[in-house]
């Protein structure tokens, strides 16, 4: 028999994995509430930010339901719209920590050799960043304009190319839905003021300043998006907690799992 080739699931994939046997199993009924992403994420030993992209790519499946201040329930997936193709699909934290490993470098290096130019492409994208209602789709071209404005004072195409690439995975399922719960007008203006220090920085020609600027903007995009559903303090987290398994040696899942389980990487953290 041929050998076929052999792909490594994303860790947030194999735990939306392992939450779907459950469901599926019985474990959790349609109606139920499931635990906490604290819970979650301390029974699988793995951070809250993969236990909420599970949570998300779960929601767009149409098998949970997010109330914000209530808690995540279990829904029946025959009301649910057809899921979109897991494949290829980037969890949003992993999109945010590769850009701002990436675009921190190209910021420090745009500040070193921006011309004037460059500069007023930059500055031209903040104008139309300011003047443009969020959430929706015009603020999230002029968000890009600015990033690839900024790749752009390089001279590199292949960077302006993954630059916008990167940014264009904004536009998948799991990115949208998770900016459904935390964007907002407020969320945009904060969002800009970070975006002109990375500007000052670069016109400035500071590019440690630049650097951090950057990398700063999208870490704390990552800190938005991780802020508590507030559901911590819900009615009947109690009951979550009662179902709450001793975590095993050397993997750890939620209780009265089937056998089987989808690897979680052991104690390995993102």
């Amino acid at each position: 028999m041929p050998l076929e080739a052999v792909e490594a699931r994303r860790l947030y994939r194999q735990v939306a994995d392992q939450l779907r046997s459950l469901i599926d199993s019985g474990e959790y009924a349609v109606g139920s509430r499931l635990p906490t992403e604290r819970e979650l994420a301390e029974q699988l030993r793995i951070s809250r930010p993969t236990v909420r992209e599970a949570l998300i790519a779960l929601e767009v499946e149409g098998r949970v339901r997010i109330r914000v201040g209530s808690g995540i329930y279990v829904i029946d997936p025959a009301d649910a719209a057809p899921a979109p193709p897991a494949a290829g699909i980037e969890g949003p934290f992993e999109l945010l920590r590769a850009r701002e490993f990436l675009e921190g470098a190209i910021a420090e290096q745009a500040a070193r050799v921006a011309t004037r130019d460059d500069v007023a492409r930059i500055d031209a994208s903040l104008v139309a960043m300011e003047n443009v209602e969020h959430p929706g789709e015009a603020s999230m071209v002029h968000d890009r304009a600015f990033h690839v404005a900024i790749a752009g004072s390089l001279g590199n195409a292949v960077l302006v190319r993954v630059v916008g690439e990167l940014f264009d995975q904004r536009l998948n399922p799991y990115f949208a839905q998770l900016a459904h719960y935390f964007e907002s007008p407020g969320t945009w203006r904060t969002a800009l003021d970070e975006h002109r220090a990375v500007r000052d920085a670069i016109a400035a020609h500071e590019p440690e300043a630049a650097r951090d600027a950057m990398r700063k903007h999208l870490a704390r995009s990552q800190e938005r998006f991780a802020q508590n559903f507030g559901t911590e303090n819900a009615a009947g987290s109690s009951v979550a907690r009662s179902r709450t398994a001793r975590p095993a040696a050397k993997t750890a899942k939620p209780k009265r799992a089937p056998k089987t389980q989808a690897k979680t990487g052991g104690a390995r953290r993102r």
